[in-house]
């Protein structure tokens, strides 16, 4: 069986983000693993909020054609979701409404279903952003991805990194690799 290929990315556009921080730590935990990881950053897939209309008079912008067709290509995905107001942040959402849409040929949801998912988040306050996964995992739910049942929120972002950008607690570390782990084994067990 060929390595589950995972596509890892954060819904942070900021340059130095935590989020994006804590999804490279769980996609060396997939690459242990054994899978093939394609990290990116959803700043190179400049979107431009949804619009039906935009879609009807134009086609997809050419960046949702790209991450559209880079999620289709990819087993699983790990992602680092910063918490907005409580919720996912505006990027990730648009994104995700943008790769849910139809594409000539294949089954609806075609980015998303069947696929698996593991989520982390990190933030500055002490829940570490756990309310905002709560709507990214009813979102990708009711979208047919499988969510991995355990996740890490990790509180306090600016203490709980050191400057090599890995978490300074070893135990979160760990976890944080475990999920990029358990990603790819759940990922090889639907496939086979």
């Amino acid at each position: 069986m060929t390595a589950p290929a995972v596509l890892a990315f954060s819904g942070s556009l900021r340059r130095d983000s935590w989020n994006t921080k804590l999804v490279q730590i769980a996609a060396h935990g997939a690459v242990a693993a054994g899978a093939t990881v394609r990290v990116i950053n959803l700043r190179e897939y400049p979107l431009p909020l949804f619009n039906e209309d935009l879609e009807r008079e134009e086609g997809p912008p050419a960046a949702a054609r790209s991450l559209t067709d880079l999620f289709i290509a990819h087993d699983a995905f790990l992602i680092a979701s910063p918490e907005y107001n409580s919720s996912v942040s505006a990027v990730l959402k648009n994104a995700i409404d943008w790769v849910s849409r139809p594409v000539a040929g294949q089954p609806p949801l075609a980015g998303f279903r069947g696929k698996v998912a593991g989520l982390m988040s990190t933030s500055t306050g002490a829940l570490g952003g756990l309310r905002g996964l709560v709507h990214l995992r009813a979102i990708l739910g009711n979208i047919m991805v499988h969510v991995h049942p355990n996740q890490v929120a990790v509180g306090k972002a600016p203490d709980a990194f050191g400057p090599d950008g890995m978490l300074r607690d070893a135990a979160q570390q760990s976890n944080i690799e475990r999920i990029g782990a358990d990603v790819v084994d759940l990922a090889r067990r639907l496939r086979a």
